[in-house]
């Protein structure tokens, strides 16, 4: 028999009156059921959650980093078992869902060790000027108040933590929604944060459909919202509480461009195995997958037979398998977007060059060359296992194409030329280039986050915890300085 996931309300556990199924995309199975909270008590956790928001910022650092190092350290105790929980719920390839988890373990350090070293306080003279002598001002960062966490189904585990850690560590509260298709994932981090002393109230997970989510956006209790996911829903978001801090990390469409000078047989090589890889890891479920490979002329013949052979190598099938690189997407309707994507794009002139076929919820990795640039899968984030190969002339031309996009979260520029770096650093319109490798690189301490419609604010577990606070300023008076 199959067991139902409970919630987490205010820190205990709940169940409500209604349940979903949590199935595998890949064969269908019932991985398991998750109860469904009430309208009361999700206003519970809500009232708990701001009441207790004082005295969860006057929670001393040692205590919340104490509660971020457990978690931390029993997330790695069970990375086998989370992992296998991942990769049965989302799909993932069991050799990615083992690094997810190793994220997430990260994750929780990094946030006990900025807890230790966060809002310690600047001070600043005052007496620069006549009417500031005997004054200093000490400035120091305060929670903003409650989080509410709304993750995504591709990272259910570590994107997730990326919504926890950083508030817990600067004593926020906070209540979050996992995402339907994989609810169980997050509701781990319920069990663990349970063993710890934080305070009632301090943290919820609500597994709340989205339908009832509008009401809870609203909420006035509730004045940070992070969000992770598609740039429709996240603006809809921001547009429905204009008031509140919002961070929206909405995807895109990532570019890796190989430029003239990355000539080498072996550079060659590299680049077309990083790009094989980062385009069809995660199902290319990720919003810094591969979508658009940006060629130099120069190169280009030499790289496109390279990137096909080894798009061609991926191994796609059982997720369990450790051998697996590629599972199934998150459903069979979202194979079936990515197919009609193709499709389109094929029946107005592009070049299948591999791939194009759809089995269930897998779809096979795709090359498309040729692609005009006005159809779907060239404007929009594909969210599956498919890239497109561009020809241009020089890296003026490679980084116009790279802007051309209404998205601009990363990069990947592979070239040997410092000035050129310099150079990309500078013209993409992007959060963050990637240099000699795809822009599908991403380490969890660093900022993360878009420009244009890839979203607004940043992730990375200091830079979140920034987010979440506000600065403070105290003013002393009549001191000899």
């Amino acid at each position: 028999m199959t067991s139902t996931h409970a919630f987490w309300l205010a820190g205990r556990q709940a169940t409500g009156e209604d349940t979903f199924d949590v199935t595998s995309p890949w064969d269908g199975h019932l991985v398991g059921k998750a109860a469904v909270p009430t309208e009361a008590q999700v206003e519970e956790a809500v009232a708990a959650a701001y009441a207790v928001r004082d005295e969860f910022a006057a929670t001393p650092a040692h205590v919340r980093a104490a509660a971020l190092d457990h978690v931390s350290r029993r997330l790695a105790e069970r990375t086998e078992e989370i992992a296998r929980l991942i990769s049965a719920e989302n799909g993932k390839p069991i050799k990615w869902a083992r690094g997810e988890v190793g994220r997430a373990v990260s994750v929780f350090r990094f946030a006990a060790e900025e807890a230790r070293r966060h809002n310690g306080g600047d001070g600043q003279r005052l007496d620069t000027d006549a009417g500031g002598q005997g004054r200093l001002a000490l400035t120091r960062r305060f929670p903003k108040g409650v989080v509410l966490g709304i993750a995504p189904f591709n990272f259910p585990l570590n994107l997730c933590a990326h919504k926890v850690a950083p508030a817990i560590a600067v004593g926020a509260p906070i209540i979050l929604k996992p995402a339907p298709a994989t609810p169980l994932s997050g509701l781990i981090l319920g069990e663990l944060l349970a063993e710890t002393d934080l305070p009632a109230g301090s943290w919820s997970i609500l597994t709340v459909p989205n339908d009832r989510m509008p009401a809870l956006v609203r909420d006035e209790r509730l004045p940070v919202i992070s969000f992770t996911g598609s740039d429709k829903v996240g603006y809809a978001i921001m547009d429905s509480v204009p008031r509140k801090h919002c961070t929206l990390e909405l995807g895109g469409n990532g570019a890796a461009v190989v430029l003239g000078d990355w000539a080498s047989d072996e550079d060659l090589d590299w680049a077309a195995t990083r790009i094989a890889t980062f385009s069809n890891y995660q199902g290319g479920q990720s919003c810094i997958s591969v979508q658009r490979v940006i060629a130099d002329a120069s190169v280009y013949d030499r790289l496109l037979p390279r990137v096909v052979a080894a798009v061609e190598a991926q191994v796609t099938g059982d997720p369990n398998d450790d051998k697996t690189d590629v599972g199934p997407l998150v459903s069979e309707d979202a194979a079936k977007r990515v197919e009609s994507w193709v499709t389109e794009a094929v029946a107005a002139g592009a070049s299948l060059l591999t791939g194009g076929r759809r089995d269930g919820a897998t779809y096979a990795p795709t090359v498309l060359a040729d692609v005009p640039a006005d159809v779907t899968i060239a404007c929009e984030e594909v969210f599956g296992p498919v890239l497109t190969v561009q020809k241009v002339n020089g890296e003026t031309e490679a980084f116009e194409a790279v802007n051309s996009s209404k998205f601009g979260l990363q990069a990947g520029i592979f070239t040997h030329d410092l000035q050129t770096a310099f150079r990309a650093h500078r013209a993409l319109e992007v959060g963050g280039v990637v240099i000699g490798d795809v822009p599908s690189y991403r380490a969890d301490q660093m900022p993360y986050g878009g420009v244009k419609q890839s979203g607004v604010g940043r992730e990375g577990v200091r830079f979140a915890m920034d987010d979440y606070t506000y600065e403070r300023v105290l003013v002393l008076t009549g001191l000899a300085l």
